[in-house]
């Protein structure tokens, strides 16, 4: 008969061997009364979402050092969130951040305890809801993210491809979580799928759920989870134009608040279409293709941004973006893809034999 897989086995583990990241109210610390902070917690998953832990550590660092509350974010100034937000991507989730703080301060400044009205907030989904109310208040929601649905397709050799497996997958994680230490029990069943249930190479001889897994019995955890074939991304093209003026000021525009790239910093360009772009340069100078292109990836399509540069006088005006001294411009401000181009660009000011 098969063993039943018990979230008692799972949490000894995680007590042992938890990891320790800069958002985590660890085991140890919780019971000698430590509670999470909400805040963190809240802040951390959103910064997660796409992305990896490796990547957010630093961003949710400068993060907490500088807006340490709910408050002090809410009071942030928007460029200023958006410029230290660039390149973690996804940058809708830096507008949301914002509108989420304020809405916190505006409803008393405390973040709600239940799922429902975590999902009330703005930019607050259902994971991220059963997440914050799991981890930060102990709430036994259920937690699923791409770590989890491998660890639960593994353990019950579940066969059905991804996405639509993700119901099934929920139902069962669902099952599974329990009504003591849900918080702890949700970061161990994701600390289990990053370290031992990994997607090459599980180390399943030394898995707390060893014996129960099935797929580990059926020799199938090396297929698992599947996944459906995915659609070849299109290919978008595009225009950047990079200016610098002779005092040293670069020509860049905040993009709108809606689409890609929203309220950030960049270069002015064209639309990105899968036809070449017409040219539109933001002024009229003696612009250069500088025979390079910019190349990035998207979630939905791979972008080739054509570069051209220009070097104008001092005191000219564009008649889109404004331009920017070296004081007030720093390429970090940029999301990845414009810091891609400027990497590229910059050489070319810096050359004083370039015929101009």
């Amino acid at each position: 008969m098969r063993e039943t897989a018990r979230a008692e086995e799972l949490l000894d583990w995680y007590d042992r061997h938890a990891r320790v990241m800069p958002w985590r109210t660890g085991p140890e610390a919780r019971r000698a009364g430590e509670r999470p902070d909400p805040y963190r917690v809240w802040l951390s998953e959103i910064m997660l979402q796409q992305t990896t832990v490796a990547a957010v550590k630093d961003y949710f660092r400068r993060f907490t050092e500088r807006w340490p509350t709910v408050h002090a974010l809410a009071a942030a100034e928007d460029a200023d969130v958006m410029a230290e937000w660039a390149g973690l991507g996804y940058y809708a989730r830096a507008r949301n951040l914002l509108k989420c703080a304020r809405a916190v301060v505006a409803q008393g400044g405390v973040f709600p305890d239940s799922r429902e009205g975590l999902l009330a907030l703005p930019g607050v989904g259902p994971y991220t809801a059963g997440a914050v109310a799991a981890i930060a208040f102990d709430r036994p929601e259920v937690v699923v993210d791409g770590n989890v649905e491998r660890v639960m397709a593994r353990l019950h050799d579940v066969h059905e491809p991804l996405p639509k497996a993700k119901k099934p997958l929920t139902e069962l994680a669902a099952a599974m979580t329990p009504q003591a230490r849900p918080g702890d029990y949700a970061q161990a069943v994701m600390d289990l799928g990053a370290t031992i249930c990994t997607p090459r190479s599980p180390a399943c001889g030394i898995c707390p759920w060893r014996d129960p897994c099935l797929a580990r019995v059926r020799g199938t955890a090396a297929e698992l989870p599947k996944k459906a074939p995915k659609k070849a991304k299109p290919i978008r093209l595009g225009i950047a134009y990079v200016a610098r003026r002779e005092d040293g000021a670069w020509l860049l525009e905040r993009r709108p608040d809606s689409g890609l790239l929203g309220g950030m910093l960049g270069w002015p360009g064209s639309d990105w279409s899968e036809e070449p772009p017409a040219e539109s340069p933001p002024l009229d100078a003696d612009w250069r293709d500088l025979g390079a292109e910019a190349r990035h990836t998207f979630t939905h399509f791979h972008l080739r941004l054509a570069i051209r540069v220009a070097l104008v006088p001092a005191g000219t005006e564009p008649a889109r973006g404004q331009f920017l001294p070296p004081s007030a411009f720093r390429p970090s401000d940029l999301p990845t893809v414009m810091r891609k181009v400027f990497d590229l660009a910059q050489g070319s000011f810096a050359d004083p034999a370039r015929d101009w």
